[in-house]
């Protein structure tokens, strides 16, 4: 079933459209969304997620946001987050176990133990037990990526998981990224970086406050819709 449909999705700040009419069927696989600053790509995930307010309709596996929200995991940017907070790595990817056994009182081990397994998924055992704000960015960004996996979603939403992080981090993301495809779950991902598309991507969305092109990567990341995404100056 289709992971994710959007139908007449439209957003704006103020009185400046930010996304006009997003038509657009995320097919199960990895997902990039693709597209320069400023083109809607995170205000597109915001959206579908009702965290920003919007017109239009996106459905999840068939369903709406409600019924499917046990079977979404969503990763920030990494700059939207407090990592002041007072919490160590586990904690921050226990609280993805707290829905199955209550927001109060002490955590099952059995849960505790998914949230171990979680972090070791990311490389970063180790680490457990220290505090969020002491972490490097790019160990915060695999935190938040263990979190999600603790979810054990179906589909995955990341807002620019590769960004600005150091060579091992994007080496375990992307790494993690290719066995959850494998595992049949979905993942959309904003992303960055043109060069790598190919390389970890099967289906992209070109985006610039509208739909440029969707589709398989090999159809649909080409020059000319890159030219049409970015300006000209992209498209040698």
């Amino acid at each position: 079933m289709t992971p994710i449909s959007v139908s007449g999705l439209s957003v704006h700040y103020r009185d400046r459209p930010a996304l006009l009419d997003i038509n657009w069927s995320a097919q199960p696989g990895l997902t990039a969304i693709i597209g320069p600053n400023g083109a809607g790509k995170s205000t597109l995930l915001k959206a579908m997620l009702g965290l920003v307010p919007s017109q239009g309709e996106t459905r999840f596996f068939g369903t709406t946001l409600e019924a499917a929200r046990d079977r979404l995991g969503y990763l920030p940017q990494r700059q939207s987050v407090d990592w002041d907070f007072p919490a160590t790595a586990l904690d921050v990817v226990a609280m993805a176990r707290r829905a199955r056994s209550g927001w109060w009182g002490r955590l099952p081990r059995a849960e505790r133990e998914a949230a171990r397994h979680a972090l070791s998924e990311v490389g970063l055992a180790e680490l457990a037990d220290r505090p969020i704000g002491e972490l490097s960015g790019g160990q915060q960004q695999r935190v938040f990526l263990a979190r999600a996996l603790a979810q054990n979603a179906e589909l995955l939403l990341m807002d620019e998981p590769l960004a600005a992080v150091d060579a091992a981090t994007e080496r375990t993301i992307i790494d993690v990224l290719k066995r959850l495809a494998k595992a049949g779950r979905s993942v959309v991902a904003v992303h960055h970086d043109l060069a790598s598309v190919p390389q970890i991507f099967e289906h992209a969305l070109l985006l610039n406050g509208r739909v440029i092109a969707a589709g398989p990567v090999a159809q649909v990341f080409t020059p000319a819709t890159i030219a049409d995404t970015y300006g000209p100056g992209l498209a040698a």
